[in-house]
């Protein structure tokens, strides 16, 4: 099957080899036999040079021509009616589709419905266990009670008592370790997957996946569902198409749940690229979507701007699902309206005027909120007009204008427009108030919002539990907290009851005033209410009342959080609470490694004071609240200069999302004002966090605003799309840039090369054109850059234009030797040995004398082939040239001598080595302890770690968590376990992994006491190093 590379540019780390390219008609040759009545969607035209206005002066045009719109009689297509009279209809067509596939995937492995039979045998002893785990006890452990219970777990009464935990997760894990000691199965460990995977313990669920490993413990489609669903719903994409190349790699064959669970998470996250290759898989294998996923596959496409991509999902609903074209056409236009892209919805319509297509109320609504969204209200004016004559017009038409003035604050016209619809007749919705009392009191129009709420009541409009919240807030901002209470009150007079949404917003009003004593008092009501407090509450009023100095409140807001036995800490012994926010960083600010781009944003001299650059540092680390860091940077008395702007945006890159608003807020400051520099840096975050749409607007924004548009800025866009794999949106930003009588640097080219070169998006044929390009330009490439392009060729084998990018180094001041050494050594690299040998004896003749690093990697290559005795003659030949073997390359031959557990020779050459006063590093070292430690000889192991630590090098980082990973596979954790000591003793700070090592290691020794001190340790190193923070 031939592989995706659209896709394989588009994903981090993985090959998806099992998908393939499905031409755009492919999903339609299945229908070929049904009758054709629809007629193609016509396909978007190329953009016109005439202007968005003449297009919909057109399309006014066409709304005003009778024969074309229907009457006010007619129902026209109403897309939310008809929708779900269809979906049935459609749900019965996928005759291979579950119920797991059209409902809800993930949670049906919670919440899905057990046989009645065994629910009614197994349910008391269901109900004993959960109340055990559930339960408190005093100096009784819950393990001790479940001992002596006696009561005989099955794999069906460990799932379900995990079930009944699902809102206790740290009780779920204190239960499933236990169990597991017993042996775990698929189906509880599926559970508990799930159950980690909605606390976003994302990294107690990879923990969990790798037990499954070692203990080889089968997974099944429904483990691959979970991980992909929780990944997914967390936008951590990367992960999830992990977790889907794993399925292939395991020879399974997904079915149409990890496919819909796959196209649901990347519709969610935005990565309609990748979406449409899955969706054509989909469609290749006759996996068929529901309405739903339909229409959020459109969105998704739709706001990619990939109109044709949209135009063939639609050409598929209706020749392949069969669903009615007015259904398909509403689902289309807003998918186009809903995100933004104005022109595509009119291009739209006017496409379908030839169709004989009734337009309704709801054809005009939806074509009104996105000429709203997209700020064009004059548009929408001229639209609300024609709804006039037409008699479309009702109470939510003027709601849609009065939110779109709202949208861009202008109030005053707003106004004017409520005013007019009450007159005509029209009654105002309860949203319309509550937008309008929303904007009141944000604009501290404190009586005019009160007087809005008056005419609510009077007129009796009924009132739900936003418009009452959006009250109670305006009431708490004036400092009428005991009015803001009896309007709170009020709902449950009114039949509702407040939510967790509802009671956050009066805390985070109640916080902005600083009224600890209410604050608490709320968060009282909300226990008392069984209402469950999210941690992000908990973590406002935590990080007020630090701020506010006010200590013991703190540690009474922190006993309530306890008690509350809902945080997804909780007693958690096995994860570190801060791995989901580690592992959320990685993914959206880490950059790709091996790659350095310093060089893009030059750092300027340093015109800040070192203070003001920690105490703004550490400001934007204070919350995920904006709100909070907003507070503490008013109250900052920090001179802002682009300088120190600059500094912030790069040491805050792991907190991309504060530092991007941060870089919006210090813009509006009066005596200060951004440079091309301060743009750069913001522009390289937001590409760093995958955000290219922020990164775009900030491009547009800086050319707008009249700030010099400079190489560097072209280069650093360039250099983050093609690193992700989005090598052709680079070449289109190249091209830009040229368009822009912008000429390349160095950097450019090296940058963009390196991209095209890489793995993922890599464009051989365009690496080749822009490396000749750059030459003929007068620029020398850099070691780095050759290197990776000359990588890039062998592993192609282009063989010949790698020997013609060697002559041409030649030709700008590359030496022969080297040009020839970086040649040989990255055909050494890529295991093209045989071309290396020939070409140094080629070069060897031509009396050319190659490096020590070159004969090294000729000698590690020969190595690697077990061709031993080439290898050391090799050895003698570099010798004879003059030239001395490295310490590395003595380690490769140490190294070599240990793997074939030749003891005696490995010591030989240690000797020789020093002999010829070639000083063994830490490598050769720890070469030694991983060969005593596999051949079983531990004591030698010991003594060479202890004479390292004597006589040095001392053992770093690498050699601890070596010995470590070699001491548990052989079943000595404990030992492993004083390797952590000795590493805290000395300095050297373990890492997550080695404590997991160590903390698998034991259990798997039955020493489950041993293993409980190791996450202790972990703990206290993590509260000691908070402390220090």
């Amino acid at each position: 099957m031939e592989s995706l590379a659209k896709l394989q540019s588009l994903r981090s780390h993985l090959r998806l080899t099992k998908l393939s390219q499905v031409s755009q008609l492919s999903s339609l040759s299945r229908s070929s036999s049904k009758p054709k009545r629809v007629t193609h969607l016509k396909k978007p035209q190329p953009e016109s040079s005439s202007s968005i206005g003449s297009l919909f002066s057109e399309i006014t045009e066409i709304f005003g021509n009778e024969s074309f719109a229907s009457d006010g009689s007619s129902s026209g297509f109403s897309i939310s009616r008809e929708i779900h009279s269809r979906d049935d209809g459609f749900g019965a067509k996928i005759a291979h589709c579950t119920p797991t596939v059209c409902g809800n995937d993930e949670e049906s492995v919670v919440r899905g419905k057990e046989d009645k039979l065994s629910e009614n045998d197994v349910s008391p002893v269901v109900h004993e266990v959960a109340g055990i785990v559930r339960g408190e006890f005093g100096s009784v452990s819950m393990e001790e009670r479940l001992e002596k219970s006696g009561f005989e777990l099955d794999s069906e009464i460990v799932d379900k008592v995990l079930k009944r935990c699902f809102k206790v997760p740290h009780l779920a894990m204190r239960f499933f370790n236990w169990v597991k000691l017993r042996g775990g199965t698929t189906q509880t460990y599926n559970t508990m997957l799930y159950i980690a995977g909605e606390a976003k313990e994302f990294g107690l669920m990879e923990e969990l996946v790798e037990e499954m490993e070692k203990i080889s413990c089968e997974k099944d489609v429904k483990t691959w569902t979970i991980l992909i669903s929780q990944y997914g719903r967390a936008k951590l994409i990367g992960k999830a198409l992990l977790v889907y190349e794993k399925i292939i790699k395991s020879a399974q064959e997904p079915d149409a749940v990890v496919y819909m669970t796959m196209l649901r998470a990347l519709c969610v996250a935005g990565r309609a690229d990748i979406a449409m290759e899955f969706y054509k898989e989909m469609a290749q294998k006759d996996i068929g979507l529901h309405m739903s996923l339909y229409k959020m596959l459109l969105s998704c496409v739709a706001r990619s701007g990939d109109s044709a991509a949209v135009h063939l999902v639609a050409d598929d609903m209706m020749k392949v699902s069969q669903i009615p074209d007015h259904i398909v056409y509403g689902c289309v236009l807003k998918s186009f309206c809903i995100s933004g892209r104005i022109r595509d919805a009119l291009e739209f319509i006017r496409d379908l005027k030839d169709k004989d297509v009734t337009f309704g109320y709801e054809h005009f609504e939806t074509l009104l909120k996105g000429l709203c969204r997209a700020d064009r209200i004059g548009d929408a004016l001229e639209i609300f007009e024609i709804m006039k004559r037409k008699q479309f017009v009702d109470e939510n038409v003027y709601g849609i204008i009065i939110s779109g003035y709202l949208r861009r604050n202008d109030t005053s016209k707003a106004f004017v427009l409520f005013q007019s619809m009450k007159e005509s007749g029209y009654s105002p919705t309860t949203s319309t108030y509550t937008e309008l009392m929303q904007h009141l009191f944000r604009l501290n129009h404190y009586e005019k919002g009160c007087e809005l709420y008056s005419e609510m009541l009077d007129k009796g409009v009924e009132l739900d539990s936003v418009a009452i919240t959006a009250m109670v807030a305006g009431h708490v901002r004036a400092n009428h907290v005991s009015e803001a209470w009896k309007v709170f009150r009020s709902m449950e007079d009114k039949g509702i009851r407040p939510n967790w949404k509802a009671y956050s917003i009066f805390i985070k009003e109640l916080c902005r005033i600083s009224n600890t004593y209410e604050i608490l008092k709320v968060l009282d009501e909300m226990r008392t209410s069984e209402i469950v407090i999210r941690d992000k509450v908990f973590h406002w009023v935590i990080s007020h009342l630090e701020k506010k100095g006010e200590i013991d409140n703190v540690e009474k807001v922190k006993q309530i959080q306890r008690s509350c036995k809902v945080s997804a800490q909780g007693d958690l012994s096995t994860h570190d609470a801060s791995s989901e926010q580690e592992n959320n960083m990685d993914f959206i600010y880490k950059s790709e490694p091996g790659m350095t781009d310093h060089c893009l944003v030059e750092p300027l001299p340093k015109a800040y004071n070192e203070r003001d650059l920690q105490e703004i540092c550490r400001i934007l680390s204070l919350s995920q609240d904006w709100h909070l860091i907003l507070e503490a940077l008013e109250k900052s008395t920090v001179e802002f200069t682009p300088e120190l702007v600059v500094e912030v945006l790069r040491n805050c890159n792991t907190n991309g999302h504060a530092a991007l608003q941060f870089f919006s807020w210090v813009a509006k400051q009066t005596i200060y004002s951004h440079t091309t520099e301060t743009y750069n840096m913001a522009i390289k975050l937001a590409g760093r966090g995958k955000d290219f749409k922020h990164m775009r607007n900030l491009f547009y924004e800086m050319r707008r605003k009249g700030y010099s548009i400079t190489s560097d800025t072209w280069t650093i866009m360039i250099m983050l799309y093609g690193r992700t794999g989005l090598t052709k949106i680079a070449l289109n930003i190249f091209g830009e840039m040229k368009a822009d009588n912008c000429n390349p640097t160095a950097s450019t080219y090296k940058y963009l090369i390196i991209c095209l070169c890489g793995k993922k998006g890599r464009k051989v044929d365009e690496a080749i054109r822009l490396f000749q390009e750059m030459i003929r330009a007068g620029y020398i490439p850099d070691k780095e850059l050759v290197e990776t392009y000359l990588a890039c060729l062998c592993e192609v084998d282009k063989l010949l234009d790698a020997r013609k990018c060697v002559d041409s180094l030649q030709k700008v001041g590359f030496t022969v030797p080297l040009s020839y050494s970086l040649y040989i050594r990255t055909l050494c690299r890529t295991g093209q040995l045989e071309e290396a040998l020939a070409l140094a004896d080629e070069i060897g003749e031509a009396k050319t004398t190659l490096d020590q690093s070159t004969y090294g990697s000729i000698f590690h290559g020969l190595l690697r082939k077990r061709r031993v005795d080439e290898a050391l003659a090799k050895m003698d030949s570099m010798k004879a040239a003059g030239v001395n073997p490295t310490v590395h390359v003595y380690t490769s031959l140490i190294v070599h001598f240990l793997k074939e557990k030749q003891i005696e020779r490995a010591l030989e050459t240690l000797q020789k080595m020093r002999e010829e006063g070639c000083e063994p590093t830490i490598v050769t070292y720890s070469a030694f302890i991983k060969g005593y430690v596999n051949m079983g000889n531990l004591t030698e192991a010991w003594n060479v770690f202890y004479m390292m630590k004597l006589k040095g090098p001392s053992p770093d980082f690498r050699t601890y968590s070596m010995f470590i990973s070699c001491l548990c596979k052989v079943g000595k954790s404990e030992e492993a376990l004083g390797l952590i000591d000795e590493m805290l003793t000395s300095r050297v700070v373990p890492s997550t992994v080695n404590f997991r090592t160590v903390f698998h290691g034991l259990n798997r020794e039955g020493k489950p006491s041993l293993a409980q001190s190791v996450m202790q340790k972990k703990l206290a190193l993590i509260r000691k190093h908070k402390s220090m923070t």
